[in-house]
C-alpha cells in the first residue's frame, strides 16, 4: 500500500513538472522587453490548451482545432508609451497546419513580407508562420509607426522561433 501512495506521488510530480516545463518553453517564445527596440512586456503570459482554446478565441477555436492546434500563449506588450498590441503564438501539431490557418485568412489589403516562412502585414496585425508556430500581432491602434513597430516586435519574435 505504501509503495502505491509513493507511486502516485511520483505521477503527480512528474505531471507537475512537465506542465511547468511547457510554460517554461512557450515563455521563451516571446521576447523580452527592449529586446524589440520600444517594445515593452506587460502583464502575464496566458496559456491555453487546445480544449480550452475557445476561452480566448471564442468563434474561431474549431478551426484551430480542425488545423491540430496543440496550445495557444499570449502576452501584452507596449510600444514607446504610444500603443498597446498583443502577441499570440499557436503551436500547431505541424507545419501545415499553420500554413492552412494563413491561408484561410483574408489577403486584402495585405502586404507580403519576408518573414518567417510566410508572412502577411496589415495595417494594424502582422500574422507569419514559422514550422509548426502561427504567431499572429494585433496593434490596438493605427499609427504611422504601427506597421513599422509591429515587424520589428515580429522580427524578435521569428529570432525566437528560429531556435526552436
Amino acid at each position: 500500500m505504501k509503495r502505491r501512495g509513493v507511486c502516485w506521488l511520483l505521477v503527480a510530480a512528474v505531471l507537475l513538472a512537465s506542465a511547468g516545463c511547457r510554460r517554461h518553453t512557450e515563455q521563451s517564445l516571446f521576447p523580452r522587453s527592449g529586446e524589440a527596440v520600444g517594445w515593452v512586456r506587460t502583464g502575464d503570459l496566458r496559456t491555453f490548451a487546445a480544449d480550452d482554446l475557445w476561452k480566448y478565441i471564442d468563434g474561431e477555436a474549431e478551426r484551430y482545432m480542425k488545423a491540430g492546434v496543440q496550445s495557444a500563449a499570449t502576452a501584452d506588450y507596449k510600444f514607446r508609451d504610444r500603443f498597446d498590441a498583443a502577441v499570440d503564438i499557436y503551436t500547431m501539431q505541424d507545419a501545415k497546419g499553420a500554413a492552412a490557418i494563413l491561408e484561410s485568412e483574408a489577403s486584402i489589403d495585405v502586404k507580403p513580407l519576408q518573414l518567417g516562412d510566410e508572412a502577411r502585414l496589415h495595417s494594424q496585425s502582422l500574422v507569419f508562420r514559422k514550422g509548426i508556430y502561427l504567431t499572429r500581432i494585433v496593434a490596438y491602434e493605427e499609427l504611422p509607426e504601427t506597421q513599422p513597430a509591429l515587424v520589428q516586435l515580429g522580427r524578435a519574435v521569428e529570432a525566437r522561433l528560429a531556435g526552436r
